[in-house]
């Protein structure tokens, strides 16, 4: 006979504004084990865990935690069950420190106690140190790094009694090292007997780390099976229910005039140097280097975020460029979507419609007053070329899955037609299906003329959709290769500052 599990959902159902999230679907979890839950966004996974916290109620179904129903969850009832819930980004109080964070989360009682701190200094220790931290107390969290900060999660997790712990994205902000640290967290947490519901669209991540897997589509439980029985290629095909071929669907397209030339270009603002490149129309080229290279500070110096001091900028029929804001950017037709789309690229309260418009209210605009119709009819342009799953225009960008905001994030910048896009991690937190139609639609951005620029820090999606590659270190730009000649080992070879190989073609 099977042990209880400690986390039994069976047939949940729950539906949004007609639209149906989730429909029966059952997933369990055992203590000790490591149970993956993927799909694609919108397949129901967030859906599933705000009914597991408590955040919502299904419709139908039933909910059970160590073999006892429940039958009237919530935020506090879930706690109190042992479950907890750590997030892409952790919900922790910057400026407040590291104890003080734990004891949030564990301590109970008047307001008016007389407060230990030392014994709450050693509670935050023996904590940590049960998540295998070493970390300070006292130290401030706003100067924790992302990885440093999970573990705090963790600690608050741990101190909460939890026996049941889901890890929502918990690596996208990660570098390779950092995985691996959390990954030993994960086992120690497993050898306690800590069941961890572990989400992510990281395959590799889950055949490393995960026991079992249970597979969700269009809000359906399409399969449950043991890791060992299962591979990558059957798992793409479980979540999108067909054979999914090319997820780097790259089609080579004309290069035709160059689009944007950077010539010496820094910022001491950014932290970036001697940058000198040019990206051509219906080429996309790609930016690659580790964390800290200046990736994103690029960027943000091209789109005017933060200010060129050196060097300068060139472009067709403009010549010199001084993007000293971002809408001076736009009024040269450069668009940029950021890489942290929940703070900077979509507004969540704000519906997709308006969203989409943002960058490009004159479009939508009658003497001075934004026409609604035209607002609507704009977004809904989008809505269908990028299959944003909502249910209409009028949805807070809020209310939708990561991967249909990050669509709603290119849709803004797709709205104005520009001539440069920059792409900063285009598809990080973004399901296998979702990922190949985004590469699809760069494909066909490029063939119509648009010049792009995309960073990232998934070296197969650099190999499989760049024409070029620059690779950054130190705040500048190493070396280039081409798509034929570059490959892993010559990419990280750059970007770790060894001396560039001599087949690479810098420009």
């Amino acid at each position: 006979m099977s042990p209880t599990p400690l986390l039994q959902a069976n047939s949940i159902t729950k539906s949004y504004a007609g639209l149906k999230a989730l429909s029966n679907v059952s997933f369990e979890l055992r203590a000790g084990e490591v149970h993956a839950l993927i799909g694609e966004n919108g397949a129901g996974k967030s859906t599933l865990i705000k009914i597991v916290t408590g955040a919502v109620a299904a419709d139908s179904g039933t909910l059970a935690v160590g073999g006892r129903p429940v039958p009237h969850n919530s935020p506090n009832i879930s706690r109190a069950l042992g479950i907890a819930a750590i997030y892409q980004q952790p919900s922790l109080f910057p400026h407040l420190t590291v104890a003080e964070n734990i004891a949030l989360a564990v301590e109970s009682g008047s307001v008016w106690r007389r407060l230990d701190w030392k014994a709450r200094t050693r509670l935050a220790a023996g904590l940590l140190a049960r998540a295998g931290a070493s970390l300070d107390p006292e130290t401030l969290v706003g100067s924790l790094s992302m990885p440093e900060q999970q573990i705090v999660e963790i600690a608050k997790a741990l101190g909460a009694n939890a026996k049941i712990l889901i890890m929502d994205e918990p690596t996208a902000s990660l570098s390779g090292r950092e995985v691996e640290s959390l990954f030993r967290v994960v086992a120690l947490l497993r050898s306690q007997g800590v069941g961890i519901v572990y989400i992510s669209h990281r395959l590799e991540e889950i055949s490393a780390i995960a026991d079992r897997v249970t597979v969700l589509r269009d809000g359906q439980t399409i399969a449950t099976r043991d890791m060992r029985d299962v591979d990558r290629a059957e798992l793409i095909r479980l979540m999108v229910g067909r054979e999914l071929s090319a997820v780097f669907p790259k089609r080579q397209v004309p290069i035709g005039e160059t689009a944007l030339q950077a010539v010496r270009l820094g910022s001491r603002a950014a932290g970036i140097h001697d940058i000198t490149f040019e990206v051509k129309r219906g080429e996309i080229l790609g930016i690659a280097g580790l964390v800290g290279s200046g990736r994103t500070q690029l960027a943000e110096t091209l789109f005017g975020l933060t200010p060129c001091d050196m060097g300068a900028m060139v472009a067709g029929e403009w010549g010199i460029l001084r993007t000293e804001s971002p809408a001076e950017a736009i009024r040269y037709g450069i668009g940029y979507v950021p890489e942290d789309r929940r703070q900077h690229g979509v507004v969540l309260e704000m519906p997709i419609a308006a969203n989409v418009s943002l960058a490009n209210l004159a479009a939508v605009s009658r003497a001075g007053l934004i026409s609604e119709t035209r607002e609507c009819a704009l977004a809904e342009r989008y809505i269908g070329q990028l299959r944003i799953k909502t249910p209409s225009a009028y949805a807070e960008a809020g209310s939708l899955s990561g991967g249909n905001q990050q669509k709603v994030a290119l849709a803004r910048w797709l709205a104005i037609q520009p001539t440069v896009l920059i792409l900063d991690e285009p598809t990080q937190g973004v399901d296998v299906g979702s990922k190949a139609e985004i590469h699809k639609l760069m494909c066909d951005l490029a063939e119509a003329g648009m010049a792009i620029i995309m960073i990232s820090s998934e070296l197969p999606e650099i190999l499989g959709m760049s024409d070029r590659i620059a690779v950054m270190h130190a705040g500048t730009i190493a070396g280039f290769l081409s798509r034929a000649e570059a490959t892993q080992q010559k990419i990280l070879s750059l970007a770790l500052g060894d001396e560039a190989p001599a087949d690479v073609g810098a420009e």
